[in-house]
């Protein structure tokens, strides 16, 4: 079947309007919905040495342009300085720090039979219905806003239960397949920066949106650039909503994508703590 679309989008795309557009790339294997604030969110802590003054004092020494000499080797053949001695100490106390504030061990459970495939940061959902198999792709990498630089640039000194929440809102890609189908309807979404609404009179809002929609041949690795990509900017409101009911009909509504943003935010997280844990292992040659 056709590889879902997976967009590498950067923090910036995250906080533009709909008409932003972004290269397109493909999951070569298997493998972020109700108001942000209902998702699983943590305290952001990632950035200490800008949100807190005493860590800024404490920086330099880490990354000072000072020559220190090595210390013994280890056996590894690496470079050993009290730079790294140093670096090594601080993240021990910010795995400490972010194991604390872990809200899930096990990743949450999607409703509506959706079964998970993961691969690295690319996570996958499967879910079939009638005949029909819907397949949900979106990727952590890159899925935080970049929300926290306007308070680090306040200089405000807060508590740890003031610091900003982090969510992950990903891009992600809808894949609708018919058994007597030859082609895929691709649905390429995202979460806007503002929920937006495109009826009058609707009680509540969508707080994700459809930025582009395709066919694609099933069976293909790559996106074929010479098959017509429908951009929904400036399309006509009464088709665009019955596109988002054609979503929901299968499941895919804001129900769904609040469940999206609570999942992708605690795969972010322990893949956020398992990097971590892998850089202190190089730093100190583990």
């Amino acid at each position: 079947m056709l590889k879902s679309v997976v967009r590498a989008v950067g923090a910036a795309v995250r906080v533009s309007s709909l008409t932003a557009t972004t290269a397109r790339s493909l999951p070569s294997s298997s493998a972020k919905l109700c108001a942000p604030s209902s998702a699983t969110a943590r305290p952001f802590t990632r950035s200490l040495w800008m949100l807190n003054s005493s860590g800024a004092s404490d920086r330099p020494k880490l990354f000072s342009s000072k020559v220190f000499n090595p210390s013994v080797s280890c056996g590894c053949g690496g470079l050993h300085t009290e730079g790294d001695k140093a670096f090594g100490e601080f993240l021990v106390d910010e795995i400490k720090e972010e194991r604390k504030i872990l809200k899930n061990k096990s990743l949450p459970k999607m409703s509506g039979g959706w079964e998970l495939e993961m691969n690295g940061t690319e996570a996958k959902l499967i879910r079939n219905v009638s005949g029909e198999k819907i397949t949900i792709t979106f990727n952590v990498n890159n899925s935080i806003p970049p929300n926290f630089e306007e308070e680090a640039e306040q200089g405000e000194q807060k508590s740890a239960d003031e610091e900003p929440e982090m969510v992950s809102t990903p891009n992600f890609v809808v894949e609708v397949t018919k058994q007597a189908a030859k082609h895929s309807l691709v649905f390429d979404c995202h979460f806007p920066e503002d929920e937006m609404s495109h009826g009058e009179g609707e009680e509540e809002s969508d707080i994700f949106a459809i930025r582009e929609v395709s066919f694609q041949p099933e069976g293909d690795s790559e996106w074929k650039e010479t098959s017509y990509t429908l951009n929904t900017d400036s399309l006509d409101w009464a088709l665009y909503d019955h596109l988002m009911d054609f979503l929901a009909d299968r499941g895919v509504d804001n129900t769904f994508a609040d469940e999206l943003m609570e999942l992708s935010t605690a795969i972010e997280h322990q893949e956020y703590i398992k990097f971590l844990e892998d850089l202190q292992g190089f730093v100190k040659c583990n």
